[in-house]
């Protein structure tokens, strides 16, 4: 991690842990479209609990995920083998204490807040089944995805996407036959789905529990007390870019929310499908991102700065291209995505729409979000949060006020754009000014 040339080094660390995101997305989107045969109320349904879950997801993986990664690579890059042992059992008894917290708040408030972010009626009662089983299992997920961070810090990415493919094909057979019933299981619709996902949680989270506890990996799991000063250190990264996931789903729910209200179930059923391409895109930013905190921080607690700018840059680089490939052809052939997920006329209109005019700067998106992971290695946060809350305001902020103003959903989805821009842009500028590394 300290002396191979960059490209090709992240290239080799991404691929497996790209595949793993892909299939960690794939089965949402896989099961979306089997819950979408149960009608369009069920998908809009859906549509208002996705964000919660995949905030869920993006804290638990993408920002304490990214503390921990950055603790145990830090550690190993400054030779502390001590810290090294002891960072896999804080980060998992860390990391299902605040899974736990966020289950027993999300479960006493599910049914207002999806209310909140438009469902209403059939779709209500929809996202109230579905969210509340999945959020009983969100400890799962928190435990799963510290098990696979203090794996990945290590430089160690094909373990997790191992387990976690593995869990994605065990999911695509066994979701449908929960929510539509087969021989002795009944039909138990949409809450099927939910509990196919936490029979996925549970599976996954104790293989690289066993590989952990193995001592097969450099950062064991290991009987032992518990310390605040290792979980402070992962929640000094941690803890501070759990703020970044929320400002992207409160994004995602936030505009949902003015879509649906603006034109109605339909329209948002086809802005929240359109939407869920962006969430394919984090495969590719967390793919690169994760092997760029493991090597970002392994060069800072050397003291090689320079080459872990160097690893930012390039990193981003190759994100931008690979997210700008993806949006460019959702922009070309948009039913081609959309037709998967129904063929409601005002669904059909409203993805297209929305694909056509954010599609083209998707790479920004890909750009900004790898630089957010690498910044977690170097405990560098202000910069990318800061972009964060700018796209926030302009997207969710000024364009809501713009749309229920004149009721353009195309000028709506242009502020969008703009607002993607702006945010890899910061990001960017940030990193390569030297700005990244001035403050905390």
């Amino acid at each position: 991690m300290l002396e191979s040339p960059i490209a090709p080094m992240l290239a080799n660390m991404g691929w497996s842990n790209m595949l793993m995101m892909f299939a960690q997305a794939s089965t949402g989107l896989i099961e979306t479209w089997f819950l979408s045969k149960l009608g369009t109320s069920v998908l809009a349904g859906v549509a208002v609990v996705v964000p919660v879950l995949m905030l869920m997801q993006n804290m638990s993986q993408g920002a304490m995920g990214g503390g921990i990664s950055s603790s145990v690579a830090r550690a190993l890059g400054s030779g502390n083998a001590n810290l090294v042992d002891r960072l896999a059992r804080h980060a998992l008894v860390l990391n299902v204490l605040i899974g736990g917290a966020f289950s027993a708040v999300l479960l006493a408030m599910a049914r207002p807040l999806f209310r909140m972010l438009g469902a209403h009626g059939a779709a209500l009662d929809a996202a109230s089944a579905y969210g509340h089983v999945v959020f009983a299992g969100l400890p799962l997920l928190w435990g799963m995805n510290a098990l696979a961070s203090a794996i990945r810090g290590t430089g160690n990415m094909i373990v997790p996407g191992a387990v976690i493919c593995g869990g994605a094909a065990l999911l695509v057979p066994l979701s449908p036959c929960l929510i539509f019933g087969i021989g002795p299981i009944p039909r138990l619709g949409i809450v099927g789905g939910a509990w196919a996902l936490i029979a996925y949680y549970a599976v996954g989270a104790a293989i690289l529990g066993w590989y952990c506890g193995s001592g097969r990996n450099a950062a064991r799991l290991v009987w032992g007390p518990i310390h605040w000063t290792p979980m402070s250190g992962i929640l000094a990264v941690g803890g501070i870019a759990c703020v970044n996931p929320i400002l992207t789903n409160a994004l995602m729910a936030l505009t949902g929310a003015a879509v649906g209200a603006q034109a109605g179930t339909a329209a948002l059923a086809g802005y929240a499908t359109a939407a869920r391409l962006e969430y394919l895109l984090m495969p590719i930013a967390f793919g690169l991102g994760a092997p760029m905190v493991a090597l970002v921080g392994a060069n800072i607690g050397a003291g090689k700065r320079k080459r872990a700018q160097h690893i930012a840059l390039i990193g981003s680089a190759m994100a931008f291209v690979l997210a700008e490939g993806v949006g460019v052809a959702a922009a070309l052939w948009p039913r081609a995505w959309l037709g998967l997920f129904g063929a409601n006329d005002q669904m059909l209109r409203t993805g297209v729409t929305c694909l056509r005019v954010i599609g083209p700067f998707y790479g920004f998106f890909g750009l900004g979000f790898s630089l957010y992971f690498a910044a977690q290695g170097a405990g560098r946060l202000k910069w990318p949060l800061g972009a964060g809350a700018l796209r926030l305001a302009l997207y969710a902020g000024l364009g809501t006020v713009v749309l229920r103003a004149t009721g353009s959903l195309p000028l709506f989805f242009a502020i969008g754009a703009g607002a993607m821009v702006a945010y890899g842009s910061i990001n960017l500028w940030a990193v390569a000014s030297g700005r990244w590394f001035a403050a905390r």
